[in-house]
């Protein structure tokens, strides 16, 4: 796969629907699909994205300010991760920073704030049922019958699909679910340049033909850096796992070699059985 020196930290999603000077009408469209309403004009909508929170050195989220409502979308391409009610309530909470000084909240008026929604399109490969809800209070230690704090999370699958009811009602996020289905068609076949032959194919077939066409150069660099992104997760995670499995593993030789020294196994023959050295062993038997 070629490698560009310029690393992207927005992906397409996020430059489709916050970035681009389209940006703002796709963003509506995909508003009045979730909410049933029917707004023309793009002046209703302000963008309030905060860089760089929900995923730290890679910004994968959208925010606007509409209808005295915070809407914050953010994309999984891999698996849901239980964790976005926690990180969501870290991003409202520097959002609500912005929006009022300091002062205002020890006034003895009550403040007005606009309502949160947030959002997760899933596209990942797994299969995933349609729309469910994830919670903050799933986390919680203990439950209770009423939370004193609360924030869900809709997880919408965006994969494309015929039946997808969101799809139907959303043109821009119809031909960005075709765009992700043509790239990982492509990348899937060809590692090299695939990409390419997806921008293409797309271009060709109307799908984000406009957008493609003006900023193909853009839209590669940034496929490759989410690739790059995805990849060191994946990385991470299978490092993870690997580190989990060796220590479950020593732990286990562990625990054999202290019952063989309570059935007074010689420490050298402790240590040819578990495979642990006779210091480790020795350890074991003087702690």
């Amino acid at each position: 796969m070629k490698k560009h020196n310029r690393r992207y930290k927005d992906s397409v999603f996020v430059d489709f629907f916050s970035e681009d000077r389209t940006a703002k009408a796709n963003f509506l469209a995909l508003y009045n699909a979730l909410h049933g309403t029917d707004y023309q004009s793009t002046a209703i909508l302000k963008n309030i994205r905060l860089k760089q929170v929900l995923y730290m050195s890679f910004a994968n989220d959208v925010s606007y300010l509409v209808d005295n409502k915070i809407i914050v979308l953010a994309e999984h391409q891999s698996t849901i991760n239980p964790n976005m009610p926690i990180r969501c309530l870290e991003y409202i909470a520097r959002l609500y920073e912005q929006f009022y000084k300091s002062k205002e909240k020890y006034s003895r008026k009550q403040l007005a704030i606009p309502t949160p929604e947030f959002y997760v399109f899933y596209n990942g490969k797994e299969p995933y049922r349609g729309d469910s809800l994830l919670k903050l209070s799933d986390s919680f230690t203990q439950t209770h019958d009423e939370y004193a704090l609360e924030l869900s999370v809709k997880v919408v699958n965006i994969n494309y699909d015929k039946t997808n009811e969101i799809l139907k009602l959303c043109k821009p996020l119809k031909q960005y679910s075709l765009f992700v289905d043509a790239v990982r068609r492509n990348i899937a076949v060809d590692k090299e340049h695939g990409f390419e032959k997806a921008i293409k194919e797309c271009i060709q077939n109307d799908i984000l033909r406009e957008y493609l066409q003006r900023k193909s150069k853009e839209v590669l660099n940034m496929l490759i850096g989410e690739y790059d992104y995805d990849t060191d997760i994946a990385v991470q995670r299978e490092e993870s796992f690997d580190m989990g499995r060796l220590e479950g593993s020593l732990q286990a030789k562990l625990e054999t070699a202290r019952l063989m020294k309570q059935a007074n196994c010689e420490i050298p023959f402790i240590a040819k059985m578990t495979g642990l050295t006779q210091a480790e062993v020795e350890s074991i038997c003087n702690g």
